[in-house]
């Protein structure tokens, strides 16, 4: 990971501990996840049990018809119950990314954030149902005590363009937390368009997005 503080962020609405052990988030029952107008994905029904923004990198090694191949992701997930609504809320991944640039790389860590509350960890594991793949995990234990491990049921891309992935509705294969989780608002983490196979090694590429627990 990358070290950052969001010194943009630093007022009232990201006034907490960077990581917490227990949840502390503001009530979401009034909340609802709605896609682009015209933007085909999928729009969940009722309110969300977690609304967070993730950061960290996409994860790519190159492949033998020289394309880049995704090996999964890495990133750490940040509670943003308390800013959904206001004006924050809609730039805080774009604020993330900024962020994860302007930091020091060498560090690879969040730990010494200020401006946002720790929820999660994101990275991925061997699929608990078939063994031959590997699937996102999204590692709740440390402050709520659950997790979820899910596979892509909606992959659609991001209607920013291009440069940024996908976005995803998962479901739950393993896990109790949720029963879906939707990757929105997605900011990079695309790779290079070619590789050449045996001499470019494996990549990360910083990105940033809105992770939406039901």
């Amino acid at each position: 990971m990358f070290a950052f503080t969001l010194l943009a962020l630093a007022g009232a609405a990201f006034a907490a501990p960077a990581r917490r052990t227990n949840y502390g988030g503001c009530d979401l029952s009034a909340v609802t996840l709605n896609p682009p107008e015209g933007y085909d994905f999928p729009a969940p029904s009722g309110a969300p049990k977690f609304v967070t923004v993730g950061g960290g990198t996409q994860n790519y090694t190159c492949g033998a018809d020289g394309k880049y191949a995704s090996t999964g992701a890495v990133a750490q997930l940040f509670d943003i119950s308390c800013i959904v609504f206001t004006d924050t809320f809609s730039e805080v991944q774009d604020l993330l990314i900024a962020a994860i640039h302007e930091a020091s790389l060498s560090s690879r860590t969040y730990d010494e954030a200020e401006t946002l509350p720790f929820l999660a960890d994101h990275y991925f594991v061997h699929n608990p149902v078939t063994g031959d793949s590997i699937s996102p995990k999204f590692d709740f234990t440390a402050t709520v005590g659950d997790f979820v491990v899910g596979k892509v049921e909606v992959s659609s891309p991001a209607p920013t363009g291009p440069q940024d992935v996908n976005w995803l509705k998962l479901s739950n294969i393993e896990g109790s937390l949720s029963q879906e989780v939707y990757r929105t608002d997605t900011r990079e983490g695309q790779p290079p368009a070619s590789c050449k196979y045996g001499s470019d090694g494996d990549i990360e590429v910083p990105y940033a997005a809105k992770y939406w627990f039901f």
